[in-house]
């Protein structure tokens, strides 16, 4: 079976083939557009806000417990790793969403963030999904990449859980590039082009992920924590609040715990 196979193969690859798995669930979600020129903004704020919930129960699931579990069976202080790292992670974030210029969708272009440039509104679009998409990769990297160290709390299914988890939410990520990319007059192929163009960092991020903790394995427990509070900046900062700005308050806030649930269930089950 391919999940045999898989099991079998070096962490670094399995973070290749799990993050291109990912970014195939974003090219998936951006091929809705051959299908749709309109989606109604109550359904793409209930899928970005369960997008967030997914994230959310990552982060914590899937990555910050294991990072305290490693850290209290070496004996160490467990807070200390999943403290720094966690706030680590959401600075760099916050100082990549300072410089990288993006816009957030049905956001007018004078609400433009980060440098400011005259690069066109859809690469800017672009560019908002693709900061959603760098800690997700770096997530489901150092997953596998925590393997190779041989801790009891790090296991294969558990790092395939994450990978699922974050391709099930990478769907409607696509789908929120693409569609909206459409509506404004651009062709179905390159709506399409833009929006699983967004997920093409995820495999960059979980190589250099996985790499960086087999290379320095100390640091396996704050990477973890690190992916973690990238992860919950991303949903604090974007992800909940632009899937609430239309005013959908109650069904973005359902669609958070639903995707909440569905993660947990993934890493409780499958982890």
């Amino acid at each position: 079976m391919a999940i045999d196979w898989l099991q079998g193969q070096n962490p670094v690859l399995q973070a290749l083939l799990a993050t291109l798995f990912t970014w195939f669930m974003t090219a998936l979600g951006a091929a809705v557009v051959f299908g749709a020129k309109e989606i109604s903004r109550r359904l793409l704020d209930f899928m970005l806000a369960f997008a967030g919930g997914v994230m959310i129960a990552a982060s914590f699931w899937s990555l910050l417990a294991p990072a305290i579990e490693m850290t209290e069976a070496a004996g160490g202080r467990a807070w200390v790793p999943a403290a720094v790292g966690f706030m680590a992670g959401g600075i760099f974030i916050q100082i990549i969403d300072m410089i990288l210029p993006h816009l957030h969708i049905d956001f007018p272009m004078e609400e433009a963030e980060g440098i400011k440039t005259s690069w066109r509104r859809s690469i800017l679009l672009v560019l908002a999904i693709t900061l959603h998409n760098i800690p997700e990769g770096l997530a489901v990297g150092v997953a596998f990449g925590a393997l190779a160290v041989g801790s009891p709390h790090a296991t294969f299914a558990a790092a395939t859980a994450l990978a699922l988890g974050i391709g099930i939410q990478n769907f409607p990520e696509g789908t929120a590039v693409s569609v909206p990319l459409r509506r404004e007059g651009m062709s179905r192929l390159k709506s399409f082009w833009y929006g699983q163009l967004s997920g093409m960092v995820e495999p960059v991020a979980g190589v250099i992920g996985a790499a960086a903790v087999i290379i320095v394995q100390p640091l396996l427990p704050y990477a973890l924590s690190f992916a973690a509070g990238a992860m919950i900046f991303v949903v604090a900062e974007e992800v909940i609040p632009e899937s609430q700005r239309a005013g959908h308050t109650d069904l973005a806030t359902m669609g958070v715990m639903i995707g909440f649930t569905v993660m947990m269930i993934l890493d409780v089950a499958l982890g």
